[in-house]
């Protein structure tokens, strides 16, 4: 399937490829309703590590407070851990746990790239180059039109 210039292959290609999953940019924006909610939650969660990181730098916590924040704290690695794994199920990959960045493999031109969504956008419109990371986020559109 090619949805502007944006194909979707997966393992039984016989072609050589980087990534159990490529998406097109219409199955990125289909799966998005679901990693939207997985990445709000995990974002949550980050906030709720960072909280309590800080509140277990304080010396001054008596015992019984050090202890309810350690185990927030794990609750709270555990459910972000799991979220985390939900996201690689589905196939694509969580790039920053704080502001909610996630690629999805794609292959462009006979190469490896990824769509790129964040926390708040609407649909997954921006590609990147493997390596360029967030700052080399280019348009579907602009790249296709």
């Amino acid at each position: 399937m090619n949805l502007n210039g944006f194909e979707t292959t997966d393992l039984q290609n016989t072609s050589p490829t980087t990534f159990a999953k490529y998406f097109s940019a219409e199955q990125a924006n289909a799966a998005l309703p679901l990693v939207r909610r997985v990445v709000q939650d995990i974002v949550e969660q980050y906030q709720i590590i960072m909280s309590n990181h800080a509140k277990l730098q304080q010396d001054r916590l008596v015992d019984e407070e050090r202890q309810q924040a350690e185990a927030v704290q794990a609750e709270a690695t555990e459910k972000m851990n799991s979220l985390a794994s939900e996201l690689s199920d589905i196939g694509c990959e969580l790039k920053d746990w704080e502001c909610g960045l996630v690629d999805f493999p794609a292959r462009l031109d006979d190469r490896d790239v990824f769509l790129c969504w964040k926390l708040g956008e609407e649909q997954v419109s921006q590609w990147h180059e493997i390596h360029a990371g967030f700052t080399g986020r280019e348009s579907i559109a602009d790249q296709f039109a």
